[in-house]
C-alpha cells in the first residue's frame, strides 16, 4: 500500500480522497460480483498496465488501458469449463475498449484471423484460415470479405473483388488440379459470363482427357463486355424491384 505524508495542512478528509482516488499507483480490487482487477491507476480509473478478471464470464484481459477502457496491446483468454484452464482468444491492439488495429483471433483450434480490426470488426488487410480448410487473404470491411482477396478452396483459387463476404466483379478462378483457368465477372458469388482455358495443363494432377477447346470468336473482349453489360442491367432491374 502507499504511505502518505500527513501534514498540517492535510486534513482527515483529504487524505482519505487521496487514498480512494487511485494515481498512477498498482492496487488489487475486488468486487463484490468476484471479479479482480490488479493494476495500474489513474483518476481512480484504470490506466496503464493491469490484468482484469470476470469471474462470471470466465474471462481475463492482460495489458493497457487508458481511462478505464481497454486501450493498447492487450490478451484476452477465457475458461474452458471441462479443463478449468484459461486459453487465447484474441492477441493485438485495442481502442477505447474494443479490438482495433493488428491482432490475432482465436475462433477454434483450427480457425484464426490475423489481421487488422476496427472496432471490434475485421477491417483492413487480414488472412482468414477457417475451420475446413479454407484461406482468404485480403481485404476486410465490417467483419466481411470486401474488396480485393484471394480465396484458396478445396485445390481452387479465386483471386479478384468481393463485396459483402462474395465474389463480385472482375475475377479468375484456378483449377489447379484440372490445369484449368476461368476468368470472368461475379455476382453474389456465382459466375455469370467468362472465358474457360488450359491453364498448365502439362503440370496439373488430373487434367481433362482433352484440352478444353479454343475460342473463335473475332473480337471475344467486345462479346464479353456486352454479357458482362447485360448481366449488370439484370441485376440493377431486380435490385429496383426488391
Amino acid at each position: 500500500m502507499p504511505n502518505y505524508k500527513l501534514t498540517k495542512k492535510t486534513s482527515v478528509s483529504r487524505l482519505k480522497e487521496m487514498k480512494s482516488q487511485k494515481c498512477v499507483l498498482r492496487h488489487t480490487v475486488f468486487s463484490v460480483n468476484g471479479n479482480q482487477y490488479n493494476g495500474e491507476w489513474l483518476n481512480n480509473k484504470k490506466h496503464g498496465k493491469g490484468i482484469q478478471v470476470w469471474k462470471q464470464a470466465g474471462a481475463i484481459y492482460d495489458g493497457e488501458w487508458k481511462f478505464g477502457k481497454r486501450n493498447g496491446y492487450g490478451t484476452y483468454s477465457v475458461l474452458l469449463l471441462k479443463s478449468k484452464e484459461y486459453v487465447r482468444k484474441y492477441a493485438g491492439e485495442w481502442k477505447n475498449g474494443k479490438k482495433h488495429g493488428y491482432g490475432v483471433y482465436f475462433y477454434n483450434n483450427s480457425a484464426v484471423y490475423d489481421g487488422e480490426w476496427s472496432e471490434d470488426q475485421r477491417s483492413g488487410k487480414g488472412t482468414m484460415h477457417y475451420e475446413n480448410g479454407d484461406i482468404y487473404v485480403g481485404e476486410w470491411q465490417m467483419d466481411k470479405s470486401h474488396g480485393q482477396g484471394h480465396l484458396f478452396s478445396n485445390g481452387k483459387l479465386y483471386e479478384g473483388t468481393w463485396e459483402d463476404g462474395k465474389m463480385n466483379g472482375d475475377g479468375k478462378l484456378y483449377y489447379s488440379e484440372k490445369g484449368l483457368l476461368y476468368e470472368g465477372f461475379w455476382v453474389d458469388g456465382e459466375a455469370k459470363c467468362g472465358t474457360m482455358m488450359d491453364f498448365r495443363r502439362d503440370k496439373a494432377p488430373a487434367p481433362p482427357k482433352y484440352p478444353f477447346p479454343k475460342l473463335h470468336l473475332k473480337d471475344v473482349e467486345s462479346v464479353l463486355r456486352e454479357a458482362k453489360s447485360a448481366c449488370l442491367d439484370h441485376c440493377c432491374q431486380q435490385s429496383s424491384r426488391g
